[in-house]
């Protein structure tokens, strides 16, 4: 029974292994990301001519996940189209009102 038991324990271990082991491997295809403390010290004189502000917001804008093309397209296709119905509710509402008030106050 006890060996039944420790066979299991080695078992789950080495499948824990080769899980950790696989996530390890390089795939190719991805990108490498930089952790950019090359380039920083390669770069410590503009430390003192770039402002703190414009060096976190280029770290931020290094963090953003940009949309893809189709994305973009379809998103603009999406706000013109809102902008398009907005105007033409609001044409309508201003001419509706407009047609109210001047019944109401020019009778």
């Amino acid at each position: 029974m006890a060996e039944k038991k420790a066979s299991k324990r080695q078992v789950r271990t080495t499948e824990s292994v080769r899980e950790k082991s696989s996530k390890d491997v390089k795939k190719p295809g991805k990108k490498r990301v930089f952790s950019g403390a090359k380039a920083s010290r390669s770069f410590k004189f503009l430390r003192f001519i770039v402002p703190p502000y414009f060096r976190n917001s280029w770290r931020e804008l290094k963090q953003v996940s940009w949309p893809s093309k189709k994305q973009t397209w379809q998103l603009t296709l999406a706000v013109f189209i809102f902008a398009l119905g907005f105007a033409v509710f609001i044409t309508i509402l201003d001419w509706g009102l407009d047609k109210v008030f001047k019944r109401i106050l020019l009778k």
